[in-house]
Order: C-alpha cells, then structure tokens, then sequence
C-alpha cells in the first residue's frame, strides 16, 4: 500500500478494507527509520489512523491543518510525498522532524514549542472569514499540549467564530511524561463519565442531514457510545462554556470511524473539538509499555527497544540531577519544578526521593517561574530545570516576578547550546543573550562535571537573587578535573597561563575545544593563555583587562549567538578602556540553526578546534 502513496491526496485512491494494511505499513516504516536514526516515536505511532483519517477527509492544500506539538508530524509528511527523505530524517541537510513551511505547502507553520496550534489556526480562520473563502481549519492539539496556558488564552477567543473550525484533541494521557493538572484530570472524568444525554440536538441534526452517510453515521456514534463511555458533553460543561460543541471521545485506531466523523463536524457552522482518543506507541508493544521512555529516542534496537550506543559516561544532566538529590537531603527548603519534563531534565530523581518537595507543572513555564517567585518569597529554595529553548517563553516573568525583587531561584538551564536533531525551535543558543540582559540575574556556566557540581552548591548558597546555571545536552566533560579554583561571584578562573601572544576566554561547554585549541597552537609554538570564564554576568572585568594588556589577541569561544554575546560584552569592556589589541569572537552567527548533530554544526559553524586554530593563526599573522 505503502508505495501507492507518491504525493498528496494519493491516500484517497484506496480502500475502506485497505486502511488496516497502509496503517501497519505506515507504522513499520516508522519503526524502521526511527529505530535507524532516532527520533519521536511513541506520539508518532500513536497518530497513524488519525493522520490517515484527516488526509481522507480533507482537501489539501486547500484545507488547512496545523499540528501541536509538531512532532507528530511523520504520517502527515509520508502522505504529502516525502517518505522518501525519511533516511535523512533529522540530519544536517535532511528532512526537518517537525512541521516547515518551506519543506511543504501543507507545513503551514513551525509547531516546535507546545500549545501554539489553536492561535495559528485561529489566524488561519479569521483570515478565511475575511476573505470569504470555504477552507476547513483544523487543528491537532495533544501530546500535553492542552497543559499549556497559550492553549487557553486561545480557546478563550474560538467563541467568536460563526463558522466552521476543528480542534481535534488527540489525548493519549501523556505529554512527554505523565500528563499533569486538573486539565488531564477533567479529560479522564470524560473518558470513563457517564453520560448525560445521547447527543446534542443541533449536533445530531447537523449530522443526519448530511446525505447518505448522515443517517447511518449518528447511528454508528450511538451505537459505538457503549463502548466509549461518552458521546456528547451536555449543555454548561467546560468546553461547551467556552463557545465550543464537544464531540467525543471516539476511537483514535478506528480510521473508517475518524474519517466519517471528521466529514460530518467539517459541515456543522460552529467551533467543534473533537476528543480522539489515541495510544502512544500503538503498535509496538515495548513503547506501549514505556511511552515516556519512547517518546523521543536514539537509534535502538527493534527487538528489545535498547538503544544501539551504549551511554557510556553521564551526562550533564546526569550530574545535576544527582548532585540535587544529593545536596536535599540537608536542605529541605529546596524544592524541585519541572515544566512537564522531570524525565529530561534529570528531576524524576529528585520526584521519586523527594515527592512532596516536587512539583511538575505541565508545559507551562510562565507559571513555573513565577510560582518559583512565589515560593522564594516564602523562605524556600526552588530549583526550575528546563530546556534553555523553553525558558525564553517566560522572559517576562524572569523580569517581572524574580529579578526585580531579587528573589532567590536558582534556574538550572539545560541543553544550553547547540541541541541538534530538533532544529531551529529547540537550539539553545540565545540564553545568553536573554539571561544576561536582566539586571539582578548571576548566570554560570561550568566547563565540566566537576564544576557543575560546584556552582550547584554555590547556587544553592547564593540568596543575593537569582542566579542561572547553564550546561549542555550531551556527555560530560572530565578534562581538567585537577584545576577547579574556589567558586566566587563574578570571578573566572586562569586555567593556563601562556607567553603573552593569545589570551582564550573560553565559556562553559568550549572550554573543553578551547583546550584542544590551545594544543593545537602549541604545535606551532604559540603558547596561548586559557580563561575559564565562570560567571557570564557579571563578567570579571578585572581579569579581562589585566589579561587584554598584556596579551596582542584577545579570543573568545562561546556556544551562543553573537548579538549579546559575552564576546560582544568583552569588545565593549575594551573599547571603553581604550584598550588596542587584536580580537576575535568565536560564537553562532544571528541566524537560526538548523537540524544536524552538535559536532556536524559546530562543524559547520567554524567551532571545531581545527577551524579556530586555523583563523587564529591566520589573525597572528597578519599582525606580524
């Protein structure tokens, strides 16, 4: 069935009886690929039949649909003709792993952060209205995507509409990790809740009035109520007060069932959310079993689920989350949050040690930090890990509700830096910039696991105001392990003095390249000084001018962008001191990287210690 499917709309020329055979096809295919270069499994698997029954249902590229998260976009791209890139999938180059507008006409937008698809798609709806066009406007909520206040900020404008719009909540009780709140409590009430009455009067006409298959399809959906516990909400419950018609929750594995629904509620002139339920990792057993585990993998082995490489050293947030653990047991003031990510953040340690001092807020980081605020204000201790791409969604709330009181939160930033696979939405490459532009914030980053441990304690002291932590993805760094001075604020550390010709500030992760830099430049008799930077604000002046005049270049290596880049911070510190020297900042240029593994895209950024010994030799040079 599978090569039948070239380009899009193709799915339509096969069978009702031939659904069962392209969704097992379509799921083996992903199982192949996925297992062969990593990727997100667990919600892929569990949106097959869904993906399908949407493709059979509407007209692209007319109609319009917009995935959330986008990771559980793999179907949709196989049925638009792209099965093909699949081998690249994720890779420098390849295929994107999320939805990308100049990948396809049917990418609409970039779903890389959660919770954002009902606002896009409203756009899209009002854009129809405006213009008088029939279009229909769906929009694939799930994945923990309803735990996210954007959602309802949306949902609080969808009433307005008089037309035609799909939300279609594909529940599969899970985020990442387990769904949290009372919004994943209200939708389990839904699923096994008794109901009230069969269906709602207009939805019911709206239905049997469709020709043909009208009749026959609200019977089906009476019919399949018993085994589904629930049909139609009543008139006052939660989603119906906010301006929408509640259909559901149906069968997420049954494609004929989905496609028929789906062909009615597109002829009902309302907003419409449409509960699917689905099973992440449906069809593969071990995922099914583990779906947290599964959610987003490396390559693996498909007959046991192991990964293929061995993770042989711990990583960085291996070492934060033992060093937390370790750290709380003498300071029950510190408490842990997580923005719905305690498995990649390390913090289900922490959870399962210290349940009653953890607290997973869903995918809502505003809340997070201010809810930190609020506890810090309180006498407590709190610890927010999340991704470095996700706490720039609550910048506000770092100014407005931490900074300014100066309250006492430590932020440990994880995979701060280049990511890789995931692409531009999840890079973390301007946490620098962001951080370090808010008064009152301290912001660290280690060049080791040693260190890392360290400016945790330190953090964990420190109630002078908030102070961040940054670290990468990836294995940890144990060069260097001998030279580890006393942690003070605002100081950097001189790890190797050199002749007074080059002069290397490294910060954080680069320290381990900038030390395979400076043996490089020792082959050719350039004897460089190396800076551990430490503290990226406040920067250590001092150190930075002693070192500037008496050195002829001036370097330094960062993993961040360069418009407010500590680099940028040196060159103005230099400029206002009158300071002549030669400088060279090593950082990410201001765009937006795309997906690629880290060494592949330092590569290609001239962060490797090859490209930068090269031009640092070429710089020397020129001012011979």
């Amino acid at each position: 069935m599978l090569e039948k499917i070239n380009q899009v709309n193709d799915i339509k020329k096969i069978t009702p009886e031939e659904y069962p055979i392209l969704a097992e096809e379509i799921r083996q295919f992903l199982l192949e690929h996925i297992s062969n270069n990593g990727g997100h499994l667990g919600s892929n698997l569990g949106v097959v039949e869904l993906t399908m029954a949407l493709h059979l249902a509407l007209d692209f590229p007319k109609d319009k649909l917009i995935f959330d998260v986008g990771h559980q976009c793999y179907t949709h791209k196989i049925l638009t003709g792209r099965k093909e890139g699949f081998e690249n999938l994720r890779q420098f180059g390849g295929r994107s792993g999320f939805p990308k507008p100049n990948e396809d006409e049917t990418d609409l937008v970039i779903g890389g952060h959660g919770s954002t698809s009902i606002s896009s798609a409203l756009g899209f709806a009002t854009a129809r209205e405006i213009r008088g066009t029939d279009e229909t406007i769906v929009a694939v909520i799930g994945d923990g995507a309803l735990s996210g206040g954007m959602a309802y900020e949306a949902l609080n404008n969808v009433g307005r509409l008089k037309k035609n719009f799909i939300i279609v909540l594909n529940d599969n009780n899970m985020s990442i990790s387990e769904n949290v709140g009372n919004m994943s409590k209200y939708l389990n009430h839904l699923r096994v809740g008794h109901a009230y009455h069969d269906l709602k009067e207009n939805v019911k006409k709206a239905l049997m009035s469709i020709p043909k298959i009208g009749v026959e399809l609200t019977e089906a959906i009476q019919r399949y109520k018993k085994g589904l516990k629930q049909i139609i909400l009543p008139p006052g419950m939660w989603f119906e007060e906010m301006g929408l018609t509640y259909i559901g929750p149906i069968d997420g594995h049954n494609v004929k069932m989905l496609k028929e629904t789906i062909e009615a509620v597109k002829e009902i002139d309302a907003p419409i959310l449409l509960h699917v339920m689905t099973k992440k990792g449906y069809g593969y057993p071990i995922a099914e079993k583990y779906p947290e585990k599964f959610h987003g993998v490396s390559a693996f082995d498909l007959e046991t689920g192991k990964p293929k490489k061995k993770k042989e050293k711990a990583d960085y947030t291996d070492v934060f989350a033992n060093q937390l653990v370790k750290l709380s047991k003498e300071r029950e003031d510190v408490v842990a949050i997580s923005a719905a990510m305690p498995s990649g953040t390390g913090l289900v340690r922490f959870q399962k040690e210290y349940p009653d001092r953890f607290f997973d807020v869903g995918i809502a980081e505003e809340h997070a930090v201010t809810f930190a605020g609020g506890l810090a204000a309180a006498g407590m201790k709190p610890v927010i890990a999340i991704y470095s791409t996700f706490f720039q969604r609550a910048y506000d709330q770092m100014i407005h509700d931490i900074c300014i009181q100066k309250l006492p939160v430590v932020f440990a930033v994880d995979r701060s830096g280049l990511v890789g696979a995931d692409g531009e939405t999840h890079q973390g490459i301007f946490d620098t910039s962001y951080l370090t532009s808010i008064p009152n914030m301290t912001v660290m980053a280690p060049k080791n696991r040693y260190e890392l441990t360290e400016m945790l304690k330190f953090a964990l002291d420190y109630q002078d105001g908030p102070i961040a932590l940054k670290y990468p993805r990836g294995t940890a760094y144990t060069g260097l392990k001998e030279k580890l001075a006393p942690i003070q604020i605002g100081k950097s550390e001189v790890l190797e003095q050199g002749d007074g010709s080059v002069v290397i500030f490294a910060v954080g992760s680069m320290v381990e390249e900038a030390n395979r830099t400076i043996e490089q430049l020792r082959e050719q008799n350039i004897l460089a000084t190396l800076v551990n930077v430490r503290f990226v604000s406040p920067i250590d002046k001092h150190c930075i001018l002693e070192q500037a005049k008496t050195h002829k270049l001036v370097i330094t290596m960062e993993e961040t962008v360069e418009q407010g880049s500590f680099g940028q911070k040196v060159a103005t510190l230099l400029m206002q001191e009158g300071i002549t020297c030669g400088f060279l900042n090593f950082a990410i240029p201001d765009i937006f990287v795309q997906h690629g593994s880290p060494n592949v895209l330092k590569e290609h950024m001239g962060l490797t210690a090859d490209k930068m010994t090269e031009k640092i030799e070429k710089e020397i040079n020129k001012m011979r």
